[in-house]
C-alpha cells in the first residue's frame, strides 16, 4: 500500500491537543514524523508536551497548524468545528476524530433525526477538503500501547470513512504505518456505523471482528 503522506516529509499537525490529539501527536512522532501540535489556548499553553514530543514537534495557532500541516487531524468539540480554518486545509486530507455527544454539545437536529453524521458535518465546514473519519472509536491511552507491526496476528484495527476513495486510501495507509489495520467503510455518511452506543465503538476487535461488528449496526 503505497501514501504520499511519509515519515521526513510529511508534517502531520493536530487541530486540538487533547486525549486523542496528544496521542497521535506521540504516536506521529514516533513513527518519524514531524508534528506540529495547536489547542484554543495558545501555543505557549503546548510547551510542555512539545518538550516531551522532541524535536519533531513543534506549537503552533489553529490557522498556524492548518497552514503548516500536510495532513490534519481535526480533533476538537463537535460544537467548534465552527472555528476550524477553512482556506488553508483546502485541498489536504482532514482526519476527523470527533463524536457527537449532546450533553456537552448541545442538541443538533442532523444528528438528532439522523439526516446527516458529524463527519458530513466537518465535510460541509471544509468543502474544498477531504475529510476522513479515523481514532474516534478508540482511546486515547489504547492508542498510544495498541499498535503493533503489519502482519501481526489479531492486530487492532481501525474504522475510516470519506467521500474521497483516494484519501481514505491514503490515511488507511498512514495508519497501518502507524500500527492499526483498517476497515474502509465508504461514504461519510455511512460513519454512523461506528458512532457511540455501536458494536465497534470502543472494543478491541481485529479486521474481521470489526467489520462484523459495522455489518451489524443499527440506527
Amino acid at each position: 500500500m503505497s501514501t504520499p503522506f511519509s515519515p521526513g516529509t510529511t508534517t502531520v499537525a493536530t487541530i486540538g491537543a487533547g486525549h486523542i490529539g496528544t496521542a497521535v501527536a506521540r504516536i506521529a512522532t514516533a513513527a518519524g514524523y514531524d508534528v506540529v501540535v495547536s489547542n484554543s489556548r495558545g501555543p505557549e499553553t503546548l510547551a510542555d508536551l512539545v518538550a516531551e514530543l522532541g524535536d519533531r514537534a513543534s506549537a503552533d495557532t489553529a490557522q498556524g497548524a492548518a497552514e503548516r500541516g500536510d495532513l490534519v487531524v481535526v480533533t476538537i468539540p463537535l460544537h467548534a468545528i465552527d472555528q476550524v480554518p477553512v482556506e488553508p486545509l483546502a485541498g489536504k486530507v482532514v482526519v476527523d476524530t470527533n463524536n457527537y455527544y449532546p450533553q456537552r454539545d448541545g442538541q443538533i437536529a442532523e444528528l438528532d433525526d439522523q439526516s446527516a453524521t458529524s463527519t458530513e458535518l466537518l465535510q460541509r465546514h471544509l468543502p474544498d477538503s477531504k475529510v476522513v473519519k479515523a481514532f474516534n472509536h478508540i482511546q486515547s491511552d489504547q492508542l498510544a500501547f495498541d499498535g503493533t507491526p503489519s502482519g501481526t496476528a489479531q492486530r487492532r484495527a481501525l474504522a475510516i470513512y470519506g467521500d474521497d476513495a483516494d484519501a481514505r486510501a491514503q490515511v488507511a495507509a498512514w495508519l497501518d504505518e502507524l500500527g492499526y489495520d483498517v476497515v474502509d467503510g465508504g461514504a461519510a455518511a455511512e460513519s454512523w456505523r461506528i458512532q457511540p452506543d455501536t458494536p465497534g465503538y470502543g472494543p478491541r476487535l481485529d479486521a474481521e471482528g470489526l467489520r462484523a461488528a459495522l455489518d451489524s449496526a443499527t440506527r
